[in-house]
């Protein structure tokens, strides 16, 4: 199933309702039920979900009390009465609603590790993740200790760095909202010696003096023209975590300026722009930027190095 779901208007609340209730009773019929729904629904899956089957699964596994990764291993069990209610409010929420999964659930399933997620902050789902998976593409020294995450959000970037490759990471984001929901997920992990929620407008709050062995950013990149265009579910994700001006490099033009100047000698910065790629080849057209190949899907991610980054700022 692709992620964007048929136009097909499934039938009304009511006749869900009913059928939940009269018609359906074990996990493996109501997993099939909401897998149905919500492909017939038009909803749109590309948030954190490789499509209807998944979110379904991740829907039961909220209402029913276990593990996502358990919920095959129930098919036949009956479901009470009361968690068919539960159930049907998550699944018209979904439909009729157009929430995504992860903000029902307040769970995100991300590079195998588990983040609670809301409306402050977007859901994760940046393919930077496999380039942390790994190592970042030879381009972390051996000897690295220190990272920056950028327009961090849930801190789910900056929690994977730290996880997976042993860093310690500066979570920067500008919303105090979001840093909430970071320091939130990094509690939840331990990690409060190691992954440090930060309040900054990108650099400006930060000690001049820091240099960082990698710089992560996945900052605002959606275009004026996309913004117009997107399914329902985006409109309840900050949009400030989403809009970048006409082109969507606002901020990245930002970055670019500034990023130099916090990075060690042979450092680089790692910036996903997603759809505003070919803006910025177009605006750049000779910045040596390095695009990333990216196997578990993807695109719009960049590296850059110091000192190709001190060059496009001296020329600016």
């Amino acid at each position: 199933m692709d992620n964007i779901t048929s136009d097909y208007n499934f039938v009304s609340a009511e006749v869900i309702q009913t059928e939940i209730f009269q018609e359906l009773s074990t996990v493996a019929d109501l997993q099939r039920y909401l897998a149905s729904a919500i492909c017939q629904s038009g909803v749109y899956c590309g948030h954190g979900s490789d499509g209807p089957m998944q979110e379904a699964i991740q829907l039961l596994s909220f209402a029913l009390g276990i593990d996502y990764d358990e919920v095959d291993n129930f098919p036949t069990a009956v479901v009470t009465v009361r968690e068919r209610h539960v159930i049907y409010e998550l699944l018209r929420q979904r439909i009729f609603e157009r929430i995504p999964t992860p903000y029902i659930t307040n769970v995100a399933y991300y590079s195998g590790l588990r983040f609670y997620v809301d409306q402050r902050v977007l859901i994760p789902r940046s393919p930077i993740a496999e380039l942390i998976e790994n190592g970042l593409s030879g381009m972390l020294a051996e000897d690295a200790s220190l990272a920056l995450d950028l327009c961090t959000g849930s801190g789910c970037l900056a929690i994977l760095m730290a996880e997976k490759l042993d860093l310690e990471v500066d979570a920067v984001d500008i919303s105090d909202d979001a840093l909430e929901v970071c320091a939130y997920n990094v509690d939840m992990y331990g990690m409060q010696d190691q992954v440090f929620p930060i309040k900054s407008d990108l650099f400006a709050s930060l000690d001049k003096g820091i240099k960082y062995d990698i710089i992560v950013a996945n900052p605002p990149y959606v275009d004026e023209e996309d913004m117009n265009s997107v399914p329902e579910e985006f409109l309840c994700e900050p949009q400030m975590a989403l809009a970048a001006g006409v082109d969507g490099l606002d901020v990245v033009r930002r970055i670019l300026r500034e990023a130099g100047a916090y990075l060690k000698p042979d450092a680089w910065l790692i910036c996903e722009v997603g759809n505003s790629m070919d803006a910025l080849i177009d605006a750049y057209p000779g910045v040596d930027f390095h695009w990333l190949p990216l196997v578990n899907g993807g695109f719009g991610v960049f590296a850059i190095s110091r000192r190709e980054l001190e060059k496009f700022a001296r020329a600016r």
